[in-house]
């Protein structure tokens, strides 16, 4: 018996042996591999050799299915080889449940990346399927299903699993990662225009964000969702006035976030390992919603300000981080400044910035797919900017061609007409029918404040233009009584001045000059070039027929200098090669821009 345990003994230590040595060959294996995937620059011929050298020590099912996963990874990640990534990825699926979800995870990655998108979605709802006794798992493939939803479009499938999301994360007792599936639910929501579900959902999502007592950075990174959506919403809705208190939160909580520290103790729910976003992320994006409601609200400098930041910061996480969300961010800055750029007349800086835009969109097909109609709406804005009507209109159909979103296709009508209504009576059937469409009596086809505002303007216009000064004053009136209510400067300076320039047509010069004194005085706040121009003329007008010589002299020198401004700048704009970009209404962005024979001087419209 002595002899057996002997034996028995022996055979164990050397079982033991083995083990150990073979743990020790693969841990430096492993080391050597990490060492060369770490090193700068990373030597990824070197790591996948080490990773490779695993097998012909024929290693254990689990060290075999592991090696693969992590060489799939390293292949994927690093490498074009996508064929060898998803051969070791696929070997990595069928073993054990450590690695076989975050085997499915990075290989549906690689469908998608490869347009197979039909080969991710089955693998993913197998995997979701097979992991819920494993909660990080399952709330992870749940999120990454969802989101290839809402790539595909296909939003109600997206929110049916963040909603199998939300109450698998009750179930395991997760309040924190709960409220991050409704809290994307409440976003997809938003985008479908789901309002009657958002604004219960939005509630619930307020109170779990409250009552969930946990890591304070992922407590305050939930309160930054919500009120991000919460202040979406209301920009959406063109309420720039209603929005501030929430914005106020909105910047209180970013700079709370801002001076915690990371705590580094793992949350002991494992369904509770989830971010949102990065610390990083989140000062852009708050940045970001400030820059939306500086623009509506017409506080262009404050627009300008917090665009330079968030810009700078981009530049800055675009170094180490290559997220495709920081290029989103970067393109929807670049929209917003853009507008400024066309309203404070610098009209050369907004061409540039275009063109930038086309880079950022020719790097990413997905970008340009999502901005498209945003581009040609901006280049639209430009043409109208340097009175090339033709090609605005071009731009604008363009745009409504690419467009199935409904504030923007109200955004895009609204100029259509006002330009079909300044080149007078050569598209009048279709304006009638554009006008008809967005007419806001009666059935406005969105819910924004601020385009409807600016609709009854437009409205205004028309009737200015058609002589019918009466029915224009009511549609003026009721645009300005809308402004006034949100703070929408810009139109409320816009009405002030048609006002003005009506009762000067009818010869009621006090009451212009009540208008119009006004509207310089908000154009000059903005600053908005155009306004001050229309004003300055209409003032220089108004004090001649009133016999005031010096103030018509000031007028008319304000006039001059606004004038050379703004010809200074359009013959800027209109000798660059960007300025070709006018002409592009089909297919990807134009890569290289030929150089113009000569500009187009004519300020006719605004002079």
């Amino acid at each position: 018996m002595a002899a057996q345990a002997a034996a028995a003994a022996q055979a164990a230590a050397a079982q033991a042996a083995q083990a150990e040595a073979a743990d020790s060959w693969y841990l430096a294996l492993l080391g050597f591999a990490e060492h060369f995937r770490t090193s700068s620059p990373p030597k990824i011929r070197l790591c996948v050799h080490c990773l490779q050298a695993v097998f012909p020590f024929k290693p254990p099912q689990r060290i075999e299915a592991r090696t693969h996963l992590q060489l799939g990874s390293v292949l994927y990640h690093h490498t074009k080889n996508s064929e060898q990534a998803r051969s070791h990825l696929e070997k990595a699926i069928p073993q054990f449940e450590d690695v076989k979800f975050e085997a499915a995870s990075l290989l549906s990655e690689l469908y998608c990346q490869e347009n197979s998108v039909d080969a991710a979605k089955p693998l993913l709802r197998k995997a979701i399927q097979i992991s819920q006794q494993t909660p990080y798992w399952h709330c992870r493939l749940l999120f990454q299903l969802a989101q290839l939803h809402t790539l595909e479009k296909d939003l109600v499938s997206a929110c049916d699993l963040l909603g199998v999301g939300a109450e698998y994360a009750r179930v395991v007792g997760s309040e924190y990662t709960r409220a991050l599936f409704l809290l994307s639910k409440g976003m997809l929501l938003l985008m479908e225009r789901k309002l009657q579900e958002v604004h219960p959902l939005l509630t619930l999502c307020g109170q779990i964000v409250e009552n969930w007592q946990g890591n304070p950075i992922q407590k305050e990174s939930l309160r930054v969702f919500f009120l991000v959506l919460q202040v979406t919403h209301y920009l959406d809705a063109g309420q720039v006035k209603s929005v501030k208190p929430c914005l106020k939160q909105l910047q209180q909580c970013i700079q709370t976030i801002s001076t915690l520290h990371d705590d580094e103790i793992l949350p002991s729910n494992p369904a509770d390992l989830f971010h949102w976003l990065p610390k990083e992320h989140m000062c852009v994006l708050v940045y970001l919603v400030t820059v939306m409601h500086s623009m509506q609200a017409g506080y262009l400098e404050k627009a300008q300000k917090y665009t330079d930041k968030a810009l700078m910061q981009l530049e800055k996480l675009k170094m180490l981080d290559c997220s495709p969300i920081l290029s989103s961010f970067q393109v929807i800055l670049l929209e917003h400044i853009i507008m400024c750029r066309l309203v404070t007349g610098h009209k050369a800086t907004a061409l540039q910035e275009i063109s930038q835009v086309c880079q950022l969109c020719q790097q990413s097909p997905r970008l340009f797919s999502n901005h498209a109609a945003q581009l040609h709406t901006l280049l639209g804005l430009y043409c109208v900017s340097v009175n090339c009507m033709d090609n605005a209109e071009a731009q604008f159909t363009t745009a409504l061609r690419l467009t199935n979103h409904q504030e923007l296709w109200a955004f895009i009508v609204t100029n259509l007409a006002s330009v079909y209504i300044r080149e007078g009576n050569r598209h009048q059937e279709v304006l009638y029918s554009l006008l008809e469409r967005i007419n806001p009596d009666h059935s406005f086809p969105v819910s924004s404040h601020c385009l409807r505002a600016a609709a009854f303007y437009v409205r205004g216009l028309f009737s200015f233009f058609q002589g019918r000064y009466n029915e224009a004053k009511r549609f003026l009136r009721e645009t300005l009584k809308m402004s006034n209510a949100e703070d929408l400067n810009r139109l409320t300076a816009c009405s002030l001045v048609l006002l003005g320039h009506i009762f000067y047509v009818l010869g009621n010069h006090r009451e212009s000059n009540n208008m119009v004194v006004p509207a310089m005085q908000l154009a000059s706040k903005i600053p908005d070039m155009s306004v001050q121009l229309w004003s300055s003329a209409l003032l220089r007008d108004l004090n001649k027929a009133c016999g005031n010589a010096m103030d018509a002299h000031e007028a008319a020198q304000m006039h001059q200098n606004f004038s050379q401004q703004l010809l200074q700048d359009h013959i800027e704009a209109c000798s660059l090669p960007e300025h070709n970009l006018i002409t592009w209404t089909d297919g990807p962005p134009p890569v290289q821009f030929q150089a113009q024979n000569g500009p187009n001087t004519s300020l006719a419209s605004l002079l």
